[in-house]
């Protein structure tokens, strides 16, 4: 069989790669054939096209060795074949000294660039935050910071994880956006390691703010961290405070003692797990807390106002116009929504929710309220309830637990989950766990948990359990395996959501749903229907670790404002405040919410329940702010269930 005769171009191609492979001797020798072939025709051509070329071939020969060596920086001298060797020898020497030269400076820059790149230099700033960690935390940890700093110059927020810098610079870019006057300075390097976190500077930070990583081993990481804070702040006077979270409540009291008597240690599940119960039992309250803790709106001060002394708190609720009054700071205790009839004493503080720390100006509204506009009917009575609780994670047993706290008697929990994910064993434990816990008023047998297996992201298993026959439908992602995404547990979410929406659009029929996820940004892409609510599980964290990274002494509020048994954020219905269909100010439901023994901060009106970006929710609005209140719209208090 004849062979095919390779084409003269490839055999030349192939001889061409061949040689290359050969090493750097024949790379240098490629080029210097080639520049040969470049340089010595044109050197040529311009000798025998001058007008002043020298007649004989054996002078215009040597005028193009001197132009080609010109030209290449060879010497070009002429003369006998020695002295023109020995110029290309002295050009050759010339170029390797002059090369190595430019390859030594360059190598260095090179190095000192990649040292830089890799975030391995010390931050030379005062005042400015430092953010150990990374998770997803960090980008509404870093976006708050910004906002928080709009007014500040100079600000830096300083940001040290084990990752790579441009990494970390271009994810905070892509999902913070702009950092406006703020700069961002990230470093690379172990949190864990008190020889690297010097290159934060924390001795004179204003803030130091710890993040539990997204790994299944996060809160011994962050005890750990605070341990090598402590020996890199050795000797320094005055240290700044620290903020840490931590998931486990387990790891708590480690993570106190760690962090010292300055620090605020929060646990995020148990923050998250009784937000996702308050909001299965009132949709739209995680809009309320996202509005009162980012720094885009009103927020939580604490202000001093020697003019309210010794009068009772009830007549404080309505001596602000755009103020809103939520308790008191007694010896350094919060007192949330107190008494009516509680003075306000001299070293008192007053919790206030307004636009920033000097908007909060005396202007007495109590000519404001029409007494006729005021519901005298009874509050709406908390029936039994039926809970779905699909898909089972680290934080179910504690959605449990918060369930069974404010339970009716007869109420109960189905939850629907996968072999892998919850067993026979743990529904007991954690029936067991919440009847012994729960040391609210309804005893130990007002909850009862039933377990059915079963894929959640399957349309059978879905169709089989009559969802609408439920008060509340509670979606929980997986916990993210070792090695996944930590968003990977929200496609899967995002499945069964789609399947539930299915059902609604089939049914007519609109579902109470409350789901939790872990990426913000998978929200829009969330299939939910108006009556549903979304809790970021992160999210929230980082919202409370900014608030209390700006201060420190919100710490105590937040505390008993998320605690189980506390004054906390409430959703009520506005038929209990107001009549139906009256058109009258806020400064009415104010004085209406007093009657109840709670403190009126705004409101969510249903007529733009799906309207972005605030879906209705109008937190401190002005008192004398006049509008009609339908049946269907809802009031913002705090108060106790």
């Amino acid at each position: 069989m004849a062979q095919r005769r390779t084409p003269f171009g490839d055999r030349a191609r192939y001889w061409f790669d061949s040689t290359l492979a050969r090493g750097a001797a024949a790379l240098v020798g490629w080029m210097a054939l080639l520049s040969l072939a470049v340089v010595v025709p044109a050197s040529a051509v311009m000798v025998w096209t001058d007008p002043d070329a020298p007649p004989s071939l054996a002078e215009r020969l040597a005028e193009v060795w001197r132009l080609t060596g010109e030209t290449l920086r060879l010497g070009g001298a002429t003369g006998t074949p020695l002295r023109a060797m020995l110029s290309v020898l002295l050009a050759l020497v010339t170029l390797l000294y002059v090369s190595t030269l430019v390859g030594l400076i360059t190598t260095a820059l090179t190095e000192r660039i990649t040292s830089l790149r890799r975030g391995r230099s010390t931050v030379l700033e005062q005042g400015h935050a430092v953010v150990l960690g990374w998770s997803e935390q960090v980008f509404t940890v870093v976006s708050e910071l910004v906002a928080a700093n709009v007014n500040q110059r100079g600000a830096a927020v300083v940001v040290l994880a084990d990752r790579d810098k441009t990494v970390m610079e271009e994810s905070l870019g892509t999902k913070v956006g702009s950092f406006g006057g703020t700069r961002l300075i990230c470093r690379s390097g172990p949190t864990t390691d008190p020889a690297v976190l010097p290159l934060t500077s924390p001795a004179t930070a204003g803030v130091v703010l710890v993040l539990p990583p997204d790994e299944p081993h996060a809160d011994a990481e962050v005890v750990k961290t605070l341990l090598a804070l402590r020996a890199a702040l050795a000797g320094a006077e005055p240290r700044p405070p620290v903020v840490a979270a931590v998931r486990d409540d387990r790891y708590r009291l480690a993570a106190c003692l760690a962090a010292g008597p300055d620090g605020v240690v929060l646990e995020s599940d148990t923050v998250t797990a009784r937000l996702i119960v308050q909001a299965a039992r009132r949709p739209g309250i995680s809009l309320v807390h996202q509005e009162l803790l980012d720094f885009a709106g009103d927020e939580f001060y604490l202000i001093s106002e020697p003019a309210l002394t010794g009068r009772p708190f009830g007549e404080v609720l309505l001596s602000y116009s755009t103020t809103s009054v939520v308790g008191l700071i007694r010896g350094g205790t919060p007192l949330l929504n107190p008494p009516p009839t509680t003075p306000v004493a001299p070293d008192d503080l007053l919790v206030v929710i307004t636009g920033d720390d000097d908007t909060a100006r005396l202007d007495d509204c109590a000519e404001s309220v029409e007494k006729a506009a005021v519901a005298s009917r009874p509050p709406t009575p908390t029936p039994a309830e039926r809970i779905l609780l699909l898909g089972w994670n680290r934080r179910a047993p504690l959605v449990v637990d918060q369930l069974h706290r404010r339970a009716r008697p007869g109420s109960a929990v189905d939850v629907v989950a996968e072999p892998g994910e919850a067993t026979i064993r743990e529904i007991s434990e954690a029936e067991a766990d919440s009847g012994n816990g729960g040391n609210g008023r309804n005893g130990g047998n007002s909850l009862s948990l039933a377990l059915h297996h079963g894929d959640i992201t399957r349309p059978e298993t879905l169709r089989r359990l009559d969802v609408h026959s439920y008060d509340s439908v509670i979606v929980l992602g997986r916990d993210p395996a070792p090695g996944q995404p930590p968003d990977d547990p929200d496609n899967r979410t995002l499945v069964t959501l789609l399947l539930l929406r299915q059902l609604e659009e089939a049914t007519g029929r609109e579902l109470p749903v409350v789901t939790e996820l872990i990426d913000d940004r998978n929200r829009a892409l969330a299939p939910i229907g108006p009556g549903a609510d979304v809790i970021i599980s992160g999210k929230l964290i980082g919202l409370l670790m900014s608030q209390i990274s700006q201060n420190r002494h919100l710490a105590a509020v937040f505390e008993e404002l998320f605690s189980a048994e506390g004054a906390g954020v409430r959703l009520r219905p506005a038929t209990d405040y107001l009549l139906p269909g009256s058109t009258t100010s806020f400064a009415t439901v104010v004085a209406a919410a007093r009657r109840r023994g709670e403190c009126a901060i705004g409101y969510r009106g249903h007529a733009d329940a799906s309207t972005r970006p605030h879906y209705g929710v109008r937190i401190n609005p002005p008192k004398r702010e006049r509008r009609r209140w339908t049946a269907e719209d809802e009031v913002v208090v705090i108060g106790t269930d």
